[in-house]
């Protein structure tokens, strides 16, 4: 009747829609997922309150808070839930333990850059007394702020006296540059919130501040530069905060993946030679031999003029649709094919994402007129039309954003699990299996597919060699370039966006890898007969994003024990 008023469809219309597409989308939902919801909003509340990383009371809370948390999934009946339930148990166990290491690993992390940052305690104190509301003394923050100033330089005079004979090393001189940064930011907070509110101190620590904060970004300067090495230049440079074998081994147990980096290593490297060899098939065929690299280069060259590239993108997006649509692979609701939208990238956005990216919005990158010549031209070779043909699919239909749609209309508050293997596997994914129907039609369409899948190995090879201190980031653009075909500015792109920061660790070797995962479970149940390509694709988009692992066992109705162990070795051929 309310609907009727509002202009809606009424009961009856109303009843139409709810047994049409998403009809059963209330029923996706386990006896687990009110804990998981309170869980999800209780630790945001927590880390705002919190919000240094490197606070030992914020660590100390969010341990006693995961702790507290693990017991009550350990209170749960797990013999009496549903599937739905024992994967979610399993989930939040897997979660919350995973958290536990994460903190465990970064309190190891700032133990060896303490020595670096003697004066981090004295600012973190200084900001949780804010923030618990304590009162302030101007003229006992100034003295602070004073003593602050001192121990910086204090400890710069005894890095300074000690690179020539036992320099720290530039790992540990990075991660102290960036919590040196951090910490700026804390003081600005902490300076901010009583300047100019509270007059007397003001009075006193105004003064105090400026020389102290210029300190601390003079200092953070020296870290990086001369200790960690990093060079400067008119482009930022590349850096990265390499987490070491313990770290990449706690993320690969979160994911649930029982591999080794070296074993995750030599798969993506025995990928990659049967990408060459591909790449050699497709390079015979245009006239090149097995110079794959020469014909990789005709490739880029087929690239449409500027101002163009928008067209190319709908009419991509539009020919994968009607491919899918056509044999039958998987429901695209009306609303996702309406909804999704296009933009240009800045040419600032370009630096670090010199590709597309996806999901509702497919932003573009192709050149503008604020470019050098030599950026423009490496642009539109970068995103040439058989190179968007094989990301186009990846990044709208059936790539991200019907994933991400349907993320939000089933199981949502399994959000808090979210991976990467799901997310950018489920797209790179769809790469391993239109290329086994033979979506590529042309030596052309190969080539620009064949790129991507090598450039997702060499994203494995060069992401855990890096944070197994056996890569350098220059290694690693190289690595993009010479072995890959990459430009090289876009291959600076990759690798600075691989290890900014705004990236987990794991999450560039997980294209493949998920992809893999998804690959071997569609062999397990569509290939056995169990399921339809449309069913099998449909259920894991009713699943979230969760790992991989554990979407199997939901398709699989895997008997689950309370003591699951992650044990499913994906590549075994």
């Amino acid at each position: 009747m309310i609907l009727c008023l509002l202009g809606g469809p009424g009961l009856q219309g109303f009843q139409t829609y709810a047994n049409g597409e998403l009809k059963d989308a209330g029923a996706f939902r386990s006896e687990a997922a009110p804990f998981i919801e309170r869980f999800t909003v209780d630790r945001g509340a927590l880390t705002r309150k919190y919000p240094i990383e490197m606070s030992a009371v914020r660590r100390q809370r969010m341990n006693e808070f995961y702790n507290e948390w693990l017991r009550s999934v350990a209170g749960m009946d797990f013999e009496h839930l549903t599937q739905a339930g024992r994967i979610d148990y399993l989930l939040f166990k897997n979660y919350l333990d995973r958290q536990n290491r994460q903190l465990d690993l970064q309190a190891k992390a700032l133990e060896e850059a303490k020595s670096l940052l003697p004066f981090a305690a004295g600012i973190v104190t200084l900001d949780e007394n804010c923030r618990q509301m304590e009162p302030v003394d101007g003229a006992q923050a100034a003295k602070s702020l004073d003593e602050i100033k001192k121990q910086i330089a204090a400890v710069r005079k005894d890095v300074e006296a000690s690179l020539k004979t036992n320099p720290p090393k530039s790992t540990i001189g990075l991660r102290a540059a960036l919590a040196a940064t951090g910490l700026k930011s804390t003081l600005k907070h902490w300076f901010d919130f009583y300047n100019g509110y509270d007059p007397l101190f003001t009075w006193w620590a105004a003064e105090p501040y400026k020389a102290t904060d210029a300190a601390l970004e003079d200092y953070a300067k020296f870290l990086r530069e001369t200790v960690a090495g990093e060079k400067r230049s008119a482009k930022e440079s590349i850096a990265g905060n390499p987490i070491g074998r313990d770290g990449l081994m706690s993320e690969l147990a979160g994911e649930m993946i029982p591999y080794t980096p070296e074993e995750l290593i030599a798969l993506a490297h025995k990928e990659f030679a049967w990408c060459e060899n591909e790449m050699k098939r497709a390079s015979r065929e245009l006239g090149y031999g097995d110079e794959w690299m020469k014909a990789l280069e005709h490739v880029k060259t087929l690239h449409v003029p500027p101002g163009k590239q928008p067209d190319l993108i709908r009419q991509l997006a539009l020919e994968a649709e009607s491919y899918l649509d056509e044999h039958d692979l998987v429901t695209i609701p009306k609303l996702a094919r309406e909804s999704w939208r296009m933009e240009m990238m800045s040419p600032e956005r370009q630096l670090v994402n010199p590709f597309f990216t996806g999901g509702e919005v497919i932003s573009v990158s192709f050149p503008v007129g604020a470019m050098t010549e030599e950026q423009k031209l490496m642009s539109l070779r970068g995103n040439n039309i058989h190179f968007s043909r094989a990301t186009v699919f990846h990044e709208l239909i059936p790539g991200h954003h019907l994933q991400l749609f349907m993320n939000e209309r089933y199981r949502p508050y399994r959000r808090v699990f979210g991976t990467p293997f799901s997310i950018e596997g489920w797209a790179l994914y769809w790469e391993l299996l239109l290329w086994d129907m033979g979506f590529p039609k042309t030596p052309e369409n190969r080539i620009g597919m064949l790129f991507w899948r090598m450039h997702r190995c060499a994203r494995i090879i060069f992401s855990l060699n890096f944070h197994l201190e056996k890569m350098t980031a220059q290694e690693c653009v190289d690595f993009l370039v010479n072995r890959v075909g990459h430009e090289r500015d876009n291959a600076e792109g990759e690798v600075r966006r691989s290890f900014n920061g705004s990236y987990p660790p794991l999450y560039q070797a997980a294209y493949l890898l998920g992809g893999m995962q998804i690959y071997s479970l569609r062999r397990e149940l569509v290939g056995q007969g169990k399921m339809t390509d449309r069913q099998f694709h449909d259920a894991i988009l009713r699943e979230n994003s969760i790992p991989i692992e554990m979407l199997r066992a939901a398709l699989t109705n895997q008997t689950l024990s309370k003591d699951f162990i992650s044990n499913w070795r994906f590549a075994d051929r």
